[in-house]
């Protein structure tokens, strides 16, 4: 086979979250290798995931846009969309966002139902 990494990867074990549907839907995964370019994950099932997924990695606090690139059993490679040295992408408070959104929703409701009883 012929190598087509551009980086070098390293054997690694890390925790991950794969995060796709708007970041709705959340898998746990193993990390088992890892470059600046991409990753290979492993976890029970991931011929359910999209082809594009939100990886976050909490020991390096960081967030990657992936697509798949090869899928077989319960492995997965990735290859990240862009390398970024912004901020990361922290799942919790894209949850904590999601909710908040969806609550000041509820309460704009509430108020439109409120005010059209008076």
């Amino acid at each position: 086979m012929i190598e087509q990494r551009q980086t070098q990867r390293s054997r690694v074990i890390y925790n991950g979250v794969v995060a796709f549907n708007e970041r709705r839907s959340t898998i746990e995964c193993i990390v088992r290798n890892f470059s600046d370019d991409g990753a290979k994950i492993e976890f029970e099932n991931p011929a359910l995931l999209p082809e594009e997924i939100d990886l976050f990695i909490p020991k390096k606090n960081r967030t990657f846009r992936a697509k798949m690139v090869w899928v077989n059993a319960d492995q997965a490679g990735l290859t990240f969309r862009s390398v970024s040295r912004n901020e990361p992408i922290d799942l919790d408070m894209a949850r904590r966002l999601r909710r908040c959104e969806s609550e000041r929703r509820e309460l704009q409701s509430r108020i439109a139902q409120l005010l059209s009883e008076h």
